[in-house]
């Protein structure tokens, strides 16, 4: 089906996003990495640009007018993601990141939750920030790690996740959506399963809340992560959603100002959460930045946001089977607009190479997922990932370039 004959209500949001309308390598840029970062949309970039131009203060503890417009605006942002993800404003914890985010919760609730010989099941896509932070709690306390295998289809094999639970099990961190191959796990399963055997769940949710509506209530999860950067918004900033239960008996992450009711060499008094784990200064623009793009994607809908990229999702697979000589790691259905693929006989990296020198910024490599590359066998993956603002003609331009690495390369085997 040629992409002329497709229509997509968001093709016009790509005015909104200023570097969109640059080059790479000379060549119109076709951004293709959004499950990497997502760029980011002027009124974005505006909000930013106007609270250190006109509102910037620090927070909390100033009592003067320009600080507590500073405070209003970072408590906004809160209220904004636990309204997005449909939780309580005490509940949303502001962090780095993901990355951060998942840290905070291996230092804080696994050094005071778990010892030696408890359990944490993980599974083999995950991203290295929900596996490196578990096994460091292997090295310093002891903990063991099991691991859901991943099917051919790039489907968890479920029968297997039910078969890892044993009395040791402590908590269960499973990526929502991969990043790799795209592939939307059943959380809500998951979780009812875990929690039938009294066992928490975290779910890095990166890769999810920029593509699909999220309601951490109806999936009953105990924490959920996500990142600034990937919803349109700035780096440095990242949200974790944790359970009022869990705050309550979790201790402080970091110290500093900003988290403390009272100070002495003998006593220290902690403030309730969510302060309790924001020591120091935040990145109090980061999070007006963030509380400007949860307002831009609310605009558009997250129904509309997730009817448009499983379009170009389903045109991408359509036009990639066509091709003949291209193979997508990742077959299973539901998944989000993120495709990973191969070529025989040509490495990931020359496949990007040649595609950056079209115009095209596409990710290749094994995107931080390394037991996922091992798992199917391959050194490296090329990933397309796609956003609000792509429309058919990046596939287009994408496929095309695809012909070319196979002009370059004549004797790939199909």
């Amino acid at each position: 089906m040629k992409s002329e004959t497709r229509t997509t209500e968001l093709k016009w949001f790509k005015k909104d996003f200023p570097l969109l309308g640059g080059t790479n390598r000379g060549k119109p840029l076709v951004y293709l990495d959004s499950a990497s970062s997502a760029q980011k949309p002027q009124q974005v970039i505006d909000a930013i640009s106007y609270f250190y131009g006109h509102d910037y203060a620090n927070i909390h503890r100033g009592i003067y007018e320009l600080s507590e417009r500073a405070t209003n605006v970072y408590e906004q942002a809160r209220e904004a993601a636990a309204r997005f993800i449909n939780a309580s404003s005490n509940e949303i914890i502001f962090t780095s990141g993901t990355t951060g985010a998942i840290n905070l919760v291996a230092q804080s609730f696994g050094r005071s939750q778990l010892q030696a010989g408890d359990e944490i099941i993980v599974t083999e896509m995950e991203h290295h920030s929900n596996i490196v932070p578990w096994y460091l709690l292997k090295e310093q306390m002891g903990i063991v790690l099991k691991v859901v295998p991943v099917l051919d289809d790039g489907s968890l094999d479920m029968l297997a996740y039910a078969s890892l639970f044993s009395s040791r099990t402590k908590l269960v961190a499973v990526t929502h959506v991969s990043n790799v191959i795209g592939t939307i796990n059943p959380i809500r399963d998951m979780i009812m399963l875990a929690h039938s055997n009294d066992v928490p769940v975290l779910v890095d949710g990166a890769q999810a809340v920029p593509h699909m509506n999220v309601d951490v209530a109806d999936l009953d999860c105990d924490f959920y992560t996500f990142s600034s950067h990937k919803l349109y918004g700035p780096t440095g900033i990242g949200v974790l959603y944790a359970k009022s239960h869990w705050l309550s008996q979790m201790p402080p992450y970091q110290g500093g100002g900003g988290m403390i009711e009272t100070v002495s060499f003998d006593e220290i008094i902690y403030v309730n959460a969510p302060h309790k784990f924001e020591a120091g200064t935040p990145d109090i623009a980061g999070a007006v930045g963030l509380l400007a793009a949860i307002q831009y994607i609310s605009n558009i809908g997250m129904q509309n946001i997730e009817k448009h990229e499983q379009s170009l999702l389903e045109y991408a697979e359509e036009k990639i089977h066509e091709l003949g000589f291209v193979q997508i790691i990742g077959t299973t259905h539901p998944k989000a607009g993120v495709i990973s693929f191969v070529m025989n006989d040509v490495h990931a990296h020359d496949i990007g190479t040649i595609l950056d020198a079209e115009g095209i910024a596409i990710r290749a490599g094994h995107h931080c997922a390394m037991p996922l590359m091992q798992r199917f066998n391959v050194p490296a993956t090329v990933r397309a990932s796609f956003g609000i603002y792509n429309d058919f003609s990046d596939v287009d331009a994408l496929i095309e370039a695809l012909k070319l690495v196979k002009r370059l390369f004549p004797d790939v085997a199909a």
